[in-house]
C-alpha cells in the first residue's frame, strides 16, 4: 500500500480508502448494502491488514446508522492508526435546522457523529454537499470551533463546483480559518467532467482528491453516450485479460494515476468484492495501457478550454495542461 499527502496538510492517507455507504441497509442506503456489524469488522480488518489507514463514511449512511457501525467495529480503538473521516450537510431530522452547514447544525452534527463513532476526534471532518443559503463565513467559523476544541483535526468539502472551492479556500485564507486539505468527489472513467476544474484547482490551490464511487454505479453518474461507456467497458475488459486481474482493478488503477488523486475510496457488498478491489493498490498500468483508456474515455473540450488550447498553449501552467495538454499533442 502506497500513501500519499493530504493535499497540503502533513497527513498521510492510503491510496485506497474504506468507504462504509453499504454498511447499515437502512432506508435508501439499503439498495447500496446491507453489511452489519459481523461482517464490518470483518472487511475493517481486512483494509488495515492491507494497509488502509482511512475509513470514510457519514451521518447520512443509513441515517447515521454506517457510523455507529463503524464505532463498534473499532471499539473505540483506532486499530493501526487509522484515521476517521466523515461528513455533514444532509436532513438528519424534519426540523428546518436539521440540514445544511449552518453553525447550529454542524456543531450539533459533529457532536452527534462523535457519539455515533465511539471516537473523541474526527480526523477528517467533510462538509456533503453545498449550501448556498449560509454564508461561508458562517461555515467556517464553526469548523474552526470545532477545531480548536479539539473535536476535529482537518477539513474538507465534497460535491462542489469550481467557483463554490474557489470562493471558500478565499474565504477561509482571509480570515485565517481552517483550509480545506481535500475535497471528495466523483470522478471516473465514464464521468471525467472534474478534469474541466476540479482537478486543476487541485494541482494548482493544494486540496487533495479523494474519489467516491470510482466505479461508479448506483444511479449515478447519468449515462449521457452509452455507445462511449460501452467503448470504455470493452477497452477495460481487454486489459484487465492482458494483466490477469478484474475489469475493476484496471479503472481504480487508472484513477489512482490521474493527477491530484490522494485515494480511491472503495467498499464491498461482501469480502469478495472488497478483496478483489484492494488489489487496485499495487496494480501499475503501462503508458500504453493507460493512453488507451485515456483515449477512450476523453472528455469533450468545452468554451473557454478548446479557445485556451488554440490562443493560449504557449503560456500554460502545470494545472491547465492537466486537461489541455493531450489536446496539444494531437
Amino acid at each position: 500500500m502506497d500513501y500519499r499527502q493530504l493535499g497540503r496538510s502533513g497527513l498521510k492517507a492510503s491510496t485506497v480508502t474504506l468507504g462504509t455507504m453499504t454498511m447499515g441497509g437502512k432506508g435508501k442506503f439499503a439498495s447500496v448494502g446491507e453489511v452489519g456489524l459481523d461482517e464490518a469488522r470483518r472487511q475493517i480488518d481486512m483494509c488495515i491488514d492491507a494497509g488502509v489507514n482511512l475509513i470514510d463514511t457519514a451521518d447520512v449512511y443509513s441515517n447515521g446508522a454506517s457510523e455507529e457501525i463503524v464505532g463498534q467495529a473499532l471499539g473505540g480503538k483506532r486499530k493501526g492508526g487509522v484515521l476517521i473521516a466523515t461528513k455533514a450537510r444532509f436532513p438528519m431530522g424534519e426540523g428546518p435546522n436539521d440540514r445544511g452547514l449552518s453553525r447550529h447544525h454542524l456543531i450539533e452534527a459533529c457532536e452527534a457523529s462523535l457519539r455515533r463513532l465511539k471516537t473523541d476526534v474526527i480526523d477528517l471532518y467533510q462538509v456533503h454537499e453545498w449550501d448556498g443559503l449560509t454564508p461561508l463565513e458562517e461555515t467556517f467559523e464553526a469548523l474552526d470551533l470545532l477545531v480548536r476544541h479539539g473535536k476535529v483535526r482537518y477539513v474538507g468539502c465534497s460535491n462542489y463546483s469550481g467557483w463554490h472551492l474557489m470562493k471558500a479556500l478565499h474565504v477561509s485564507e482571509r480570515d485565517r480559518l481552517p483550509r480545506f486539505v481535500s475535497q471528495q468527489i466523483h470522478y471516473t472513467l465514464e464521468a471525467r467532467e472534474a478534469e474541466y476544474e476540479l482537478a486543476p484547482i487541485a494541482l494548482d490551490q493544494g486540496p487533495g482528491i479523494l474519489v467516491w464511487s470510482p466505479l461508479a454505479g448506483w444511479t449515478e453518474p447519468p449515462i449521457r453516450d452509452a455507445e462511449r461507456l460501452w467503448s470504455i467497458v470493452d477497452t477495460l475488459v481487454e486489459i484487465a485479460s492482458e494483466l490477469n486481474v478484474s475489469a475493476a482493478q484496471v479503472a481504480l488503477a487508472w484513477t489512482l494515476g490521474r493527477p491530484a488523486v490522494t485515494s480511491v475510496i472503495i467498499g464491498g457488498r461482501n469480502e469478495k468484492q472488497l478483496l478483489d478491489n484492494l488489489g487496485a493498490a499495487n496494480l501499475r498500468l503501462s503508458a500504453e495501457q493507460s493512453e488507451r483508456l485515456d483515449k477512450v474515455s476523453a472528455p469533450p473540450l468545452l468554451y473557454p478550454y478548446w479557445h485556451q488550447a488554440r490562443t493560449a498553449h504557449d503560456r500554460l501552467s502545470v494545472a491547465d495542461l492537466s486537461l489541455l495538454g493531450p489536446h496539444l499533442k494531437a
